[in-house]
């Protein structure tokens, strides 16, 4: 962390925030507090301009060329996977999704819609190299549902969307403000990306319908169809990412909530 101590000086207590590049800290100092963090995308200003992260308070750029962000430490919690059903979850999603502001910045950028075919493709190379050391039936199955299900979900609208919408990303201020946070994994893609981890996560399924008003559309049978195909692939994206980094126990955790979800929705 000398490159802390260098931005920062002395004065300041340093500690890791966790998560899973490690490159981010907590910093305080007499009544100041900061979160720091080393490269992240040129995205985060304008999601704190949005008001969708909390407050970036500066940038600098080491001679390394590394870059250094500060957003204000808030006193806050996140969700509790009942406080999902919120219609202010909704509602910041739906902001999100209909920003243009946000939208030009990520394809300036350089992120180019991602569709279908293209996730499809990454599951099916990523799944190559993982049945040499942990192949498992229902993996298949659910890579199979998505092949026959994939000339069915394309969608003209694309939107930025932030490709993990756990309720651990989910950040209620103090002051009751509410964020999202964690923007490492964005991208521009259909909405039914996000919508369908998060409803079939933490919505029941009665409720999809007044949910999916409170963020401003009406559902319909190619909504529903696109969101569980997706809701699909980033379960595996993320079993995936678990056995990749030799995380079989989690991994089995979500292979179970896979296997659950494809069950209830006759996939399987």
């Amino acid at each position: 962390m000398n490159w802390l101590e260098h931005i920062l000086g002395n004065d300041w207590t340093v500690t890791p925030a966790g998560g899973s590049t490690g490159e981010a800290y907590y910093a305080q100092t007499e009544g100041k507090r900061l979160f720091l963090k080393r490269n992240s995308s040129p995205f985060l200003a304008v999601l704190s301009a949005e008001g969708i992260v909390p407050k970036l308070v500066w940038t600098k750029r080491l001679e390394n060329g590394d870059v250094i962000t500060a957003q204000e430490w808030l006193e806050g919690r996140e969700l509790k996977p009942e406080e999902m059903k919120h219609p202010r979850v909704a509602a910041l999603l739906s902001k999100i999704h209909h920003s243009s502001e946000l939208l030009d910045m990520l394809m300036r950028l350089g992120k180019h819609p991602l569709s279908p075919d293209e996730v499809l493709k990454d599951l099916i190379e990523n799944q190559k190299y993982i049945d040499r050391v942990d192949s498992r039936i229902e993996i298949h199955k659910a890579i199979k549902f998505l092949e026959n299900k994939v000339d069915n979900i394309h969608h003209d609208k694309h939107v930025v969307c932030h490709c993990d919408t756990n309720h651990n990303n989910w950040l209620l201020s103090s002051y009751n403000q509410l964020y999202l946070i964690d923007w490492d994994n964005a991208m521009v893609a259909d909405p039914a990306l996000d919508l369908g981890m998060l409803l079939y996560s933490y919505i029941p399924e009665e409720d999809w319908e007044k949910w999916l008003m409170e963020y401003g559309i009406e559902p319909n049978s190619h909504l529903y169809e696109r969101m569980i195909w997706y809701a699909t692939s980033q379960a595996l994206s993320f079993i995936q990412w678990h056995q990749m980094r030799g995380e079989y126990e989690e991994a089995d955790v979500r292979t179970e909530k896979l296997k659950k979800m494809m069950t209830e929705h006759g996939i399987i």
